[in-house]
Formats: C-alpha cells, structure tokens, sequence
C-alpha cells in the first residue's frame, strides 16, 4: 500500500510523525511526503524540517492519504494545490486520515458533511460548522474515513488503521515495538476535564498562530 503523508508549512511534527512510526511498520508499506515543492517543510517551531519529495500535482491517487494538523492549517485552507490534491486523492483512497485540526482541511475540501469525526478539542466547532458529526473519542472511524484527536493521538489512529489493515495481532506488535503503553505523569483525563484557565491558555495560542508562524526564524 502506499501511504501519502501531506506537509505543508507550519504542522505540528508528532501529528506526522506518531502515525508515521506506526504505520511505517506495516509490511508493505510505501510512505511518501508530499507538499508544494521538494525539500523541507518547516514545522510549528521552526526548529524542525520534514522532506517532502514529491509535489502535491504529481499524485493523481493512493492507498491512504494522512492530513495532519497544526497552526499552519490556517494557511493551508487558501492552498489551492492542496485542496485540489485532497480532493483528488480522497475519491479513491482505500483510506482518508486527518489527525488534530487536520480534519479542517477534510471539512474546508467538503468530505465531512455528515460524517461521524473527532479532533483536537479547541476544533470541534469549526468542523461542526462544515456539518460534521463532531465527537470526544481519541479516534474515529466512519467508513474509510480515520480521525484523530489532538496531536499525540496519531498513535492511536495508527494502531487502530494498523490493525484494520493487518489484524489485531499486528497492530499489537507494533505498539509493542514503540512501546507505546502511556501513562503521563497527569493522568490520563480528557480535555474536557482540564481547568479552564489552562484551556484560555492553549486558545490564545492558538488564536496568536499566524503570529507566531510569521515571527519564527527558520535556520534551514
């Protein structure tokens, strides 16, 4: 199979890179990096590149298209290239997946409407507003359509589309192989549960994007 991951300028590396380590495990698996032209893609922080080797109008389809997200979404819904790209590749993926407010692309390319999907807690409105059936879960599925919730949730999205592809018993091999039994020193609550202040906090960030994608200097 072929797995498609899409990158574009301002996404958040472990939306990448937690489905990435997973799925890249799946015997068979071909992974490619696509964005609007060859070579590094800076992430959030600007601190880290991920290589992308193939443009965007070079893929006419594919086994799995990946959408992640991150601050950079908000310029990624005015791509045209990538919206065409996801469009295009979405109507004959096996599988479509977007990880945190990845899903806004899905939801601005309209593939959403109706569909039962999760997402980063702070996106659940906008995606509503594309008439998706928003929901709390850690992951997804509603047909060949996986989401993720915020961020470290790629892993979770992977092991559940691993073991969809190749059976439960894989999917546990790969969990065991990255070793991935979490339990963070704050438990393990949802956001929901979080004291509001600490949300306020995560929403003015979040609200500052563009902000603080413009103010990074990027040493690559």
């Amino acid at each position: 199979m072929r797995l498609s991951i899409l990158l574009f300028d301002g996404f958040t590396a472990l939306d990448v890179v937690g489905g990435y380590e997973v799925l890249v495990n799946i015997p068979g698996m071909e992974v490619e990096f696509v964005s609007d032209q060859v070579g590094l893609v800076a992430s959030d922080s600007g601190r880290l590149g991920m290589a992308a080797y193939r443009r965007f109008d070079q893929l006419d389809a594919t086994d799995i298209l990946y959408v992640p997200g991150g601050p950079g979404v908000a310029a990624a819904l005015g791509n045209a290239a990538l919206m065409d790209c996801v469009r295009r590749l979405h109507a004959s993926s096996a599988w479509t997946v977007s990880i945190c407010n990845g899903a806004e692309i899905l939801g601005a390319a309209g593939l959403l409407k109706g569909k039962k999907v999760t997402t980063n807690w702070f996106a659940r409105e906008q995606l509503a507003a594309c008439g998706a059936l928003v929901g709390t879960e850690r992951y997804q599925r509603d047909g060949k359509l996986i989401t993720g919730a915020g961020v470290s949730a790629s892993i979770d999205a992977g092991l559940f589309l691993a073991a969809l592809l190749g059976g439960e018993q894989l999917a546990r091999t790969i969990q065991l192989g990255i070793e991935y039994y979490p339990a963070p020193p704050f438990g393990n609550g949802t956001p929901d549960d979080q004291p509001q202040a600490a949300k306020d906090v995560i929403r003015h960030v979040e609200q500052c994007a563009a902000a603080r994608l413009a103010a990074r200097v990027i040493p690559f």
